[in-house]
């Protein structure tokens, strides 16, 4: 007898511990992980009924609302670029990227990012594809980035970026805003800064929908850090 028809026949009757004990051949309860796919059993108007983890998760979720939920995280190790098209407008209305210790492999680099709106396929790398705040290395105004950082990411030991950045309701074709905060070591490692203040460091020039972006240094590749993506639950 399978135990979905066990508990279908214990629920009529009314169950007792050795009866529930015996479903799955008395296994101690809280030594098992939890899977999608196992079964738990939900008094339905008075019927008892199975249903799955996976199925009550999704309910949780439609009760549960707001917060921020992990969607990727990317270890990088002589990496070109970032790149996160993990986008899901019916879920989220804003993301935020964290940056732990990025260092570049070239020395006296700027850290920027770009904006894509074909999920990744092609990045916006116009001349007037963003409206920017200077960032030592670029005059504000029209450019083909968004800088993410004032002044220059040196590459020695102790040096490097530590960051957060939220790219803010991408979805809605309008200019999105990207709004950083953090610190940076200078090229001469003593020197730390705020790169920023909860102000927008750059937008996309015209309305549009943002579905992916791409993290990279303006020469050479991204030697070492991690890079993770939360989005911040809609409902």
């Amino acid at each position: 007898m399978s135990n979905q028809s066990k508990l279908a026949a214990l629920a009529s009757t009314g169950i007792t511990k050795a009866e529930l004990d015996n479903i799955d051949g008395g296994t101690a309860r809280g030594t098992t992980a939890i899977a999608d796919g196992d079964g738990v059993l939900i008094n339905d108007a008075g019927t008892m009924r199975m249903t799955s983890v996976e199925t009550m998760a999704t309910y949780m979720g439609t009760k549960i609302g707001g917060g921020l939920e992990f969607i990727a995280s990317l270890d990088l190790s002589n990496a070109a670029t970032a790149s996160f098209t993990g986008f899901d407008s019916s879920k989220y209305d804003s993301y935020i990227f964290t940056c732990g210790n990025i260092l570049p492999a070239t020395d006296g680099t700027s850290f920027r990012a770009l904006l894509s709106v074909d999920n990744g396929s092609n990045y916006l790398t116009a001349s007037d594809s963003y409206i920017i705040l200077a960032d030592g290395s670029a005059s504000a105004g029209d450019a083909a980035f968004i800088p993410l950082n004032y002044g220059t990411i040196g590459n020695a030991a102790g040096e490097g970026l530590v960051a957060e950045f939220q790219l803010i309701n991408p979805e809605a074709n309008t200019t999105t805003y990207i709004i950083g905060n953090g610190i940076k070591a200078e090229t001469n490692g003593s020197l730390t800064q705020y790169i920023g203040n909860g102000y927008a460091l750059g937008k996309t020039k015209a309305a549009t929908v943002v579905d992916a972006i791409q993290f990279k240094f303006n020469s050479g590749n991204i030697a070492s850090g991690t890079i993770s993506m939360y989005g911040r639950v809609n409902s």
